[in-house]
């Protein structure tokens, strides 16, 4: 059976969203952390493009693998194995704070994903199993400096702060967050107090930081276009490997 789609610039700009240079860029770096493998053994039925190809259209419009399979002109269970042996390898490594943090400004939010693995998704508040994941972006390049491990759905968005292990990353940077990161040591906004209306300065504070704030929304929206993160039907780590993935694929888009 012979596939259709194939690793050249009018598949992957129509199917992935990439440019036909950033997804060389992306498989240079799959290539580079071992995507080939050792060589051992019996080999691939699909050269390395068109495996990276099949992954990043895979996260781009969440086709079942049923329905992947006769696109690239492989089963099932080939399209199942490309996906657990390359996904890792795509994934964005967490930037470690520049030269010059004390002049960079970082924001970081939360989003919901729904995802059907029961074990790392709680009931949430949009009525959904969801997983709460924490994404840090550059507020100038609005690129992804990192993300967390999902955590349940219902979890507040401060405590999933605390747990993830983002605060190493972010080392000297000013941060901001929003009303939820309250006490995490994070930039949030002014908060009304009981009987005493906010001073005009803090309004204006507070308007000043939505208006930066917003640029983890819009970049949320962009990540959301990979419909991975809209009904995730991977497992265990699968919508850990899939967030990074989009991030590193989000970022590789940006810098084109």
């Amino acid at each position: 059976m012979a596939g259709v789609l194939r690793a050249e610039r009018e598949w992957v700009e129509t199917f992935t969203g990439l440019r036909f240079g950033a997804f060389q860029r992306l498989l240079k770096v799959v290539r580079e952390r071992g995507g080939n493998g050792t060589m051992r053994g019996r080999p691939w039925c699909l050269p390395l493009g068109e495996r990276v190809l099949l992954v990043a259209v895979y996260y781009r419009t969440n086709l079942t693998m049923r329905q992947l399979a006769p696109l690239f002109g492989v089963s099932p269970a080939t399209v199942c194995r490309v996906i657990r042996k390359l996904g890792p390898l795509l994934t964005l490594e967490p930037v470690t704070p520049p030269a010059d943090a004390a002049d960079r400004l970082w924001i970081v939010d939360g989003t919901l994903i729904p995802v059907r693995d029961r074990t790392i998704a709680a009931s949430s508040r949009n009525y959904r199993f969801s997983a709460n994941v924490q994404v840090i972006i550059d507020a100038d390049t609005r690129l992804v400096v990192a993300t967390a491990r999902p955590a349940p759905g219902n979890k507040a968005d401060a405590q999933v702060w605390r747990n993830s292990g983002l605060a190493r990353h972010c080392e000297g940077v000013t941060v901001l967050g929003d009303g939820a990161y309250f006490n995490t040591g994070l930039v949030v906004p002014h908060r009304k107090r009981q009987r005493r209306a906010l001073l005009p300065g803090e309004e204006a504070d507070n308007a000043a930081h939505r208006r930066v704030r917003a640029r983890v929304e819009h970049t949320f929206a962009a990540l959301k276009n990979y419909k991975i993160l809209r009904d995730c039907r991977q497992r265990g780590d699968g919508l850990h490997h899939a967030v990074r993935a989009v991030a590193h694929m989000h970022n590789l888009a940006l810098a084109t």
